[in-house]
């Protein structure tokens, strides 16, 4: 059942930000949820808090830590933050608005689910907790309610409860959750930790599979009682979901597997490493029904003997993975269709690739890496129970890729490759190529064919999550005019090079990679302190550079001299001819970073420029997987390292080390 949509009374907010409110989705403990609409026509759930709380430091520092949490998570399987606002007078968080139903509702309606559903289900949930856990946050609130089948697959939501796990890995605090799906140490008031989640998981997908509740009850005193004492029935589940959900349920939550090892079992993965962005990709592209591989096929590959994991639990033999074309299996066994055996049982064992991503923080850009396929994901929604679309799920063939008949019923000859995305041909070939400038020292410079800077080294960190290593890139200078043609064309796969996300230009926006500012370059121990201290003061006036444009609405009597290039620039500070250099932050900390003298940048921050991965207008897919590399760049540290590598000798107070909200790949 869709959820009904409200109407606005007297005194409820028409306009919250960017967002024209239309209607009023529900209400919650902690504040009401509307549905917006922005310039553009797109929809999104916001989550206002409460105007009784406006006014409490504690809990708008709680709403506050709850945006900043939801906005970390990668975009796996969740519902993605597109606007926050902290400091209004009424705070919110807007992410997207997703129509259709609840896990529970879909179960309820149409009984439990089998197969290839069950299978999807599955994997996009053990994908969702894996980003989430990621992000060092419990959910706290697992459940079938919580879980929501859109029409590309399940997601995870509803943050409202959600907690930042401290310095130990746990929390301590009271229990919080849905009787039927706690924990047992949430009962016993134990540590709450991702096991927790990994509990509730187990839980759910029991459900699903069931459509029974596994600890039901005329009571909470019964419910809790079989949280702690009753074994759930997992025999009817196929493997690998049978010995992943039973280890799940473990009372013990030290003999839970992590979020981590679900996924990679279900994957078929080693679980020598956590999950990586590749595998997360994935996780989603498995979970998600997509139209561009319709007659993609989920195997079984074999595996080596198992190994205990570091749960203390054997993983299971199998997993489930896509089959990608052109690998020559048998045909398809009889009765392994809808209903019957699980994919792959009986058919030609296959090797499973060790991941690519490395979890330790490289000192250097990562070693050149096989290429593999990568898969999508999608970004985190922020406390919003909204119900979603169910996914119809087609029955999948079992292995090897069908063969094309034609008209007379003979085989015919394949046709020539094509890719459905970016990030399909990357995983195919090993090879793309990206735009970028090749002028500016620190970001993106190409001296006589070897390409340095920030931007390259960046670029090549998202060509490897995609399966591509460093020497199947090729650098291609391009100017921004020439961009979207050159996307739309394919004459470049992608674009990395301070190229703002902008609604002008016919193109795809991955991130932003990075948050840039408009701002000002002076040397160390300038007087100039302030926007105002510029006031008459010669400042340079790159041709072409629309910075001066922004400094001029915030100084008067700004004193420009003319310049060609920013190289011109810089020599006339250095020289004393001008006093300040406007232009975008991290431009200009890349080239004070290469002068000997040393310079500052003032801080002044005129404007948000989101840096972004630009590609060929409407490729998803390959932007869904671009944003988790970006975030996982950030959370293992390497962007950090990137960024001292480039700037470190420029006063850089502006210098943006956190993850910025990610854009909507819509």
């Amino acid at each position: 059942m869709m959820p009904e949509i409200a109407p606005l009374e007297a005194g409820e907010p028409r306009q919250l930000g960017p967002f024209r409110v239309v209607g009023r989705i529900g209400e919650g403990g902690q504040g009401i949820v509307y549905l917006g609409v922005d310039e553009s026509g797109e929809r999104a759930a916001i989550k206002l808090l409460h105007v009784k709380f406006s006014g409490d430091a504690i809990a708008r520092s709680r709403f506050a830590r709850e945006a900043r949490a939801a906005q970390r998570v990668a975009s796996f399987c969740t519902a993605g933050v597109v606007g926050v606002d902290l400091e209004g007078d009424t705070p919110y968080i807007a992410s997207e608005y997703i129509e259709g139903r609840s896990l529970q509702e879909a179960v309820q309606a149409d009984g439990p689910l089998r197969g290839t559903a069950l299978q999807r289900l599955a994997i996009g949930t053990a994908t969702a907790l894996t980003a989430i856990h990621h992000a060092a946050i419990v959910h706290r609130d697992f459940k079938p309610d919580n879980v929501l089948i859109a029409a590309d697959g399940p997601r995870v939501v509803d943050f409202g409860i959600a907690r930042i796990i401290d310095s130990t890995g746990t929390i301590t605090s009271r229990a919080i959750g849905t009787p039927a799906y706690m924990a047992p140490e949430q009962i016993s008031g134990a540590d709450v930790g991702p096991h927790t989640d990994v509990f509730a998981w187990g839980a759910t997908i029991a459900f699903a599979a069931t459509g029974e509740i596994a600890f039901a009850g005329n009571s909470i005193a019964v419910v809790l009682n079989r949280i702690l004492n009753h074994e759930v029935d997992v025999d009817a589940m196929p493997e690998p979901l049978r010995g992943v959900v039973r280890s799940a349920l473990s009372k013990s939550a030290a003999a839970r597997p992590s979020a981590d090892q679900i996924l990679l079992r279900l994957l078929g993965h080693p679980e020598s490493v956590d999950a990586s962005p590749a595998v997360l990709n994935e996780g989603a592209q498995v979970a998600g029904p997509d139209p561009d591989e319709a007659t993609s096929l989920i195997r079984m590959p074999a595996r080596p003997p198992a190994r205990p994991g570091p749960s203390g639990h054997p993983p299971p033999s199998t997993g489930f993975r896509i089959q990608p074309p052109g690998h020559g299996e048998p045909p398809t066994p009889p009765g392994y269709g809808e209903g019957g055996p699980l994919p792959g049982h009986g058919g030609r064992p296959a090797a499973v690739p060790p991941p690519i991503w490395q979890t330790t923080v490289p000192d250097r850009i990562s070693d050149p890496a096989p290429p593999r396929r990568s898969r999508r994901g999608r970004w985190i929604a922020a406390a919003v129970a909204v119900a979603l679309l169910a996914a119809g799920t087609a029955a999948v063939a079992v292995t090897g890729w069908p063969p094309h008949f034609g008209a007379a019923g003979l085989p015919t000859e394949p046709a020539p490759a094509t890719y459905a995305s970016v990030a399909d041909k990357a995983a195919k070939t090993g090879r793309l190529t990206i735009g970028m400038r090749d002028f500016l020292p620190g970001i993106a410079l190409n001296n006589g064919g070897r390409w340095s800077g920030f931007e390259v080294e960046l670029a090549t960190e998202i060509a490897h999550a995609l399966g591509v290593p460093a020497s199947g890139i090729t650098f291609r200078s391009t100017s921004k005019e020439e961009r979207p043609k050159l996307l739309a064309t394919g004459d470049l796969d992608l674009v990395v090079s301070t190229y703002s996300i902008n609604e002008g230009d016919d193109v795809t926006f991955a991130g932003p990679y990075y948050l840039a500012h408009v701002d000002v370059l002076v040397k160390d121990g300038s007087p100039i302190l302030s926007a105002a201290d510029l006031e008459g003061r010669p400042v340079c006036q790159p041709a072409g550079s629309g910075s001066v444009r922004v400094l001029q609405g915030r100084v008067n009597q700004l004193k420009l001299v003319p310049a060609t290039t920013y190289t011109d620039c810089m020599n006339k500070l250095l020289s004393g001819e001008v006093d300040a250099v406007p232009g975008d932050d991290l431009v200009l900390a890349g080239f004070g970073n290469r002068e000997s003298v040393g310079y500052k940048v003032l801080g002044l921050k005129l404007t948000d420029e989101r840096y972004a991965v630009a590609m060929k207008k409407g490729d998803g897919r390959t932007c869904k997987a671009v944003q988790g590399a970006i975030a996982d760049l950030y959370r293992s540290g390497v962007m950090r390292k990137l960024l001292d590598r480039h700037f470190s000798k420029v006063d850089f107070a502006t210098r943006e080390d956190d993850p910025p909200a990610m854009a909507s790949c819509g």
